[in-house]
């Protein structure tokens, strides 16, 4: 499908236009950004590997019976999309607790809880993007108790599925984001956005050794082999399906 002209530009991804209205066209940048945008830097190959990574994931989860905007990788750094309308909520499901959430619970980086936590966040960068529940989201006008039902239920069979790929690749899944959107063809709330190793804490299940962007959040250096490295793992077990 042919590329026309940009629509979106963000930090990490662009968008852009077809022939067909309801289809957009998704290409990766080499670039990554943390802390709300303060910290930045540009990785060459990065978008390639986080196009081919997502493009896996998203297209298990479809297989799966999980509906995600996916439809194909169509370039090295490029993916055909359903388009959306975004919703500024991103769902966050953690099968342990690290980062921020750890230092603000006071408990160790790894804390491997008995539950699944699933938080929500308010996708909004002059607020830096504050945690906020459901209540806050139906208040705002930001989507609906059945709809955040939908959200919730989806992200959690979201996790399932991948927490079980990823093991057998010998990657633990810590913790990973969902963005929704409805659909621009039929209304009907899906995962939107990417799903990569910019969205998820992926720890080496043997070394506990980081492979997703904590590698540049916390300057570990090696990001673009990590990132390889995911993919590569995620492309062998996808051969011995």
């Amino acid at each position: 499908m042919k590329k026309n002209e940009l629509i979106f530009e963000g930090n990490e991804k662009q968008v852009f236009s077809t022939e067909n209205p309801d289809r957009v066209i998704f290409r990766y940048k080499d670039i990554s950004v943390a802390y709300n945008n303060i910290k930045r830097a540009r990785f060459i190959g990065k978008g390639v590997l986080d196009n081919g990574i997502s493009a896996i994931l998203l297209d298990y989860l479809n297989r799966n019976g999980v509906k995600t905007h996916f439809i194909e990788k169509t370039g090295p750094d490029e993916q055909l999309c359903r388009k959306i309308e975004i919703i500024p909520l991103e769902v966050i499901v953690r099968n342990r607790i690290a980062g921020s959430l750890a230092a603000r619970l006071g408990v160790p980086e790894g804390f491997r809880q008995s539950n699944t936590i699933v938080d929500l966040r308010y996708n909004n960068d002059e607020l830096e993007n504050p945690l906020i529940n459901e209540h806050h989201a139906v208040a705002l006008g930001l989507i609906s108790y059945p709809e955040l039902e939908h959200m919730f239920r989806e992200a959690r069979k979201a996790n399932d599925l991948l927490r079980a790929l990823f093991h057998r690749a010998g990657i633990e899944l810590v913790d990973v984001k969902i963005e929704f959107g409805r659909a621009s063809d039929n209304g009907e709330l899906i995962i939107s956005d990417e799903i990569s190793p910019d969205t998820c804490r992926l720890w080496d299940e043997e070394t506990g050794r980081r492979l997703d962007k904590d590698r540049f959040r916390l300057d570990l250096s090696d990001v673009v082999a990590s990132y390889r490295e995911v993919l590569e793992r995620l492309e062998n077990i996808k051969m011995e399906s």
